[in-house]
Order: structure tokens, then sequence, then C-alpha cells
């Protein structure tokens, strides 16, 4: 027997979760004043190589043009064939040029990797400069992780079940596994560029949530009371958060490709936040590593859910159009890892199909639960 509804809980679950999204706000706001505020470290750090250049190449032509003012040991062909030279310095790249300094590594990670274009750490491990912004949008990510984490517990503990039974609870528990995933990862990877996408992400589910899709309290359909339930839609959900990551990641892969290719043609590099990103190629790498584990769980989600079906409505498939959308990411994401894999779809075309993969996601998540009929319609709306 269901348990009874505990309002109150579910009444300060509401407030936690408001308190949660202006904290992300917030942690959002730190996190772009990072990518902002190193930029501009390191164009200063640019400026003063390029004048140091400047003035070590001019004392190199002061001093080879000394002999010949003082008028000692020094003949007018060796005058010549001194300024020849340093000349020839000039020009041969010996002195950094515009395209030089936007290629030089200037963040201590990417200068002791050589990555190039001024990158960051291609393994992306901490480095030794203390982020000050960085460090105060972790916290408040934190802080913000733990409000929204008291929130879903108060919503489970008002509805008495898994807060998972409507579009305000999917968005919720979607937005708190995207964050608390993402701050996870950062244990061991230095993955604060990702910070803007993802909190700014986890606000817009909070805000659909608060704004569009609020549910109050209340029992579960009939059909979703199962113990399946959990065991699906929780693996569901940590899938789609690791998905979430490797969104971030592929869309980053494109701008920073689009960048490498512009600075190595010698164009000007207009995006100096991005200095803090690591190369297209590390980007997909890892995304790649990523997408193979969170694909692993997505199997595992179609697995149980016809499990699931079975129980429920004595057939492991039904061409629901739920199932359809679910099979179609699995397919999606599938051909990605096999493309990449087997048949060299690297670089843009990959961050593409995972892109792709994504928005079938949001999809699937969003306009099939409240426009599509069928067996699975319970966005709670």
């Amino acid at each position: 027997m269901p348990l009874s509804i505990n309002e109150t809980a579910g009444a300060y679950s509401e407030l936690f979760m408001l308190l949660a999204g202006a904290t992300y706000t917030v942690a959002f706001i730190a996190f772009a004043w990072d990518l902002a505020k190193s930029s501009k470290a390191l164009r200063l750090i640019d400026e003063k190589a390029a004048e140091a250049a400047a003035a070590e190449s001019a004392g190199t032509l002061s001093s080879s043009k000394q002999p010949v003012a003082a008028g000692v040991g020094s003949s007018a062909g060796s005058v010549s064939e001194s300024a020849s030279g340093s000349v020839s310095d000039r020009t041969d790249g010996h002195v950094a040029g515009p395209v030089d300094r936007a290629e030089r590594p200037t963040s201590k990670a990417a200068t002791a990797k050589g990555t190039g274009a001024g990158m960051a750490d291609g393994d992306m491990r901490y480095a030794a400069e203390r982020r000050v912004p960085a460090r105060v949008a972790v916290a408040l990510t934190i802080l913000g992780v733990l409000i929204h984490g008291a929130g879903v517990v108060l919503r489970a503990i008002g509805a008495g079940r898994v807060p998972w039974g409507n579009m305000y609870e999917f968005l919720t528990t979607g937005a708190f596994m995207a964050v608390a995933v993402f701050l996870l990862v950062l244990i061991k990877r230095d993955l604060r560029f990702l910070g803007t996408f993802v909190l700014g992400l986890a606000v817009i589910m909070q805000v659909a949530a608060a704004v569009s899709f609020w549910t109050p309290v209340g029992h579960l359909v009939p059909a979703l009371q199962s113990y399946w339930l959990i065991i699906h839609v929780s693996i569901a959900v940590l899938s789609s958060a690791l998905f979430t990551l490797t969104f971030a990641m592929s869309a980053l892969q494109l701008v920073q490709s689009h960048r490498q290719k512009t600075v190595a043609a010698g164009g000007a590099d207009k995006l100096g936040f991005m200095r803090l990103v690591p190369s297209a190629l590390s980007l997909e790498n890892l995304s790649y590593r990523i997408n193979a584990i969170a694909f692993i769980g997505w199997t595992f989600t179609l697995m149980f859910g016809a499990i699931w079906a079975e129980k429920a409505w004595g057939r492991f498939w039904g061409w629901d159009t739920k199932e359809v959308w679910t099979f179609v990411i699995w397919v999606v994401y599938a051909g990605y890892l096999h493309a990449r894999a087997t048949r060299g779809w690297t670089g843009t075309r990959a961050a593409w199909l995972s892109i792709v993969g994504y928005l079938c996601i949001v999809f699937n998540f969003t306009i099939v639960n409240q426009f599509f009929s069928g067996l699975h319609s319970y966005s709670g709306l």
C-alpha cells in the first residue's frame, strides 16, 4: 500500500529546489568569470612575451651595429653581413610573430606538455596555478548539489516513494545527477572548463521544472508502481548524466577544432577562453571513453525496460513511442562507437554524431513524454 502524502516535506522540497537553482546560477556566473579572467590573464602573458621578444630583438640589432658606430675593427662588409644575419633571424621564425605567440603554450600545464596553440593540458590533470574563480565556482557547485540532494530526498519523503514519477521529478532528479556526476569526475580530471555548460543546463532544467512542469506531490500511476522503476530509471538517469558530459565535450570539440585550424592557418585567435580547454583530439578521446561507459548503462536501460514491460503489460516490446525512441538512442550511440572504432569516424564527424545522440535523449525526455500518447504517457501534466 502506498505511503501517505507528506505535503510539508513536499513544500520544503520545492524550497530546496529553488535554493539549489539560485546557487547553480551563481556557480554558473563564477565559471564564466573564470573563463573570462583566465583569457585576459593569458593575453597579458602573451603581450609581455611579445614585448620581451621585441626588446631582445632590438638589443641584438643594437649590439650588431655598435662596432660600426664606434668605428673600431669593423669593415662595411662585416657590418652588412651582421645586419643581414639579424634580418635573417627575424624572418626565419626565431623571433615570435603573432602566429607564434598564439600557438605558444602559456599556462603551466600547456607549457609542460607542449600541446601547442596555447591549450590546456591534454591529459586534463590539475595544474599548479590557482584559479580563484574556478575554486569558488566548484565550492558553490558542491553547496548547490548538497541543497539539491536534500530537495530530492524531501520530495521522496513527501511522496513516500522514489521521486521519478512525472516530468517535474524527472527534470529535478536529472539535473541533480548531471551536476553530481560532473563533480565526481572533477576528482580525477580538471573538467572545470565544462562548468558553464553543465551548470547552465542544470539551471535550465530547474527553471523548466518549476515553471512549466510543476506537479504537486502525489502517488504513482499504477503502471509505475513496481520495483523495476528504481532499477530502470536510476540507470537511465545516470547514463543520461554521462551523455550530458560528452555532449558538452563534443560541442567544445567542434569549437576547438575550428580554432586550431584558424590559428594554424595564420588567423587571429579570437577565442582566447578556449585556451583553457584541451585540444580537440583530447576532448574527443575522453568523450569516446565516457560514451562507451554510458552506452553500457543505456543498454541495461533498454533491457530492463523490456523486462518491466513484460511484467506490466505481458509483452517485452510493443512499439510504443517511448520504447521506439529509447531504441533509437541506443542505435545512434552504437553507430557512433562502431563508426569511430572501426570506420575511422574521428574529428568533427564523431562529435556531430555524439551531439545527435544527445539531442535524441532530449527529444525522448521532453517531446515524447508530453505530446505522444501511449503506455508511457505519465508526465504528470
